[in-house]
């Protein structure tokens, strides 16, 4: 993660000192992101999440994509949450769901054959993050195409989760896979095997790498530092176009950041 953050801050650097926005230094464009809500749906009773569900849905001009956190106790438990939230949506809302690595492998293609037949976007994560033999055979199995990659610590990595066909779709953290640097590496690597690539966390600098990827796919939105910067980058209707100031346009909030200081 050091060495992420070395290589980010290096990148936003350079495009700052060409006067660049970072998704021009890096050759990408301007359209705007597709951009799905990931900011809540956790483990809750199906009547909570319906209503914190249709409170997103309706945040910064409108999403047309919410994530939906599973692994419950039963797999009935997550049919009835996801019932309740595609009751409060409507048919026309994608649903991608997250088990965050939390099922057993003994049990894991059972409890996804029973939601793979809920048209969802996706099934990220549904087993611990690094056992790719269990991951390829719910990838050639199921339907709802297998989402991974936010666990990778490094594009090689990934590489061979890749070329293991653990995945359909991927998704790598900046802050695990290497920085700019780790991403395009791994985006070249997705654009041979023509593996739709999105991205976890970090908004703001996420959609300037994503701007700059062949296959990109979905942009997450969390809002989990928005407070930390001036004028975060934020998405209208469910899309997310990158700024124009130079690097990666993030100004700091200096007092807010402030509060979070240690004083020794």
């Amino acid at each position: 993660m050091a060495i992420s953050m070395f290589d980010m801050a290096l990148h936003d650097a350079l495009a700052r000192a060409a006067g660049l926005p970072l998704y021009k230094l890096l050759g990408g464009s301007n359209a705007p992101l597709p951009t799905y809500h990931s900011c809540g749906l956790g483990i809750a009773e199906p009547q909570a999440v319906a209503r914190e569900a249709r409170d997103m849905l309706g945040e910064h001009g409108g999403f047309s994509h919410l994530k939906l956190r599973m692994g419950r106790a039963q797999a009935s438990e997550d049919i009835a949450a996801y019932k309740a939230v595609r009751s409060a949506v409507g048919p026309d809302v994608t649903i991608s769901v997250d088990f965050n690595q939390g099922l057993a492998v003994a049990s894991a293609l059972d409890t996804c054959r029973k939601i793979d037949n809920l048209a969802l976007a996706w099934i990220e994560e549904p087993v611990v993050y690094d056992d790719y033999d269990t991951q390829a055979r719910l990838t050639a199995k199921l339907a709802t195409p297998i989402q991974i990659g936010e666990n990778w610590w490094s594009w090689r990595v990934g590489k061979a989760a890749i070329e293991m066909g653990a995945c359909d779709y991927v998704m790598p953290d900046l802050l695990r896979i290497g920085g700019v640097t780790g991403w395009l590496r791994l985006a070249r690597v997705a654009e041979a095997r023509n593996i739709p690539f999105s991205s976890h966390l970090s908004p703001d600098f996420s959609a300037h790498v994503l701007a700059a990827t062949p296959s990109k796919h979905w942009l997450e939105f969390m809002d989990w530092a928005q407070d930390l910067m001036q004028d975060p980058l934020l998405p209208v209707k469910g899309f997310t176009t990158p700024g124009e100031k130079p690097g990666i346009g993030v100004d700091w909030n200096e007092r807010a950041i402030e509060r979070c200081l240690l004083q020794l």
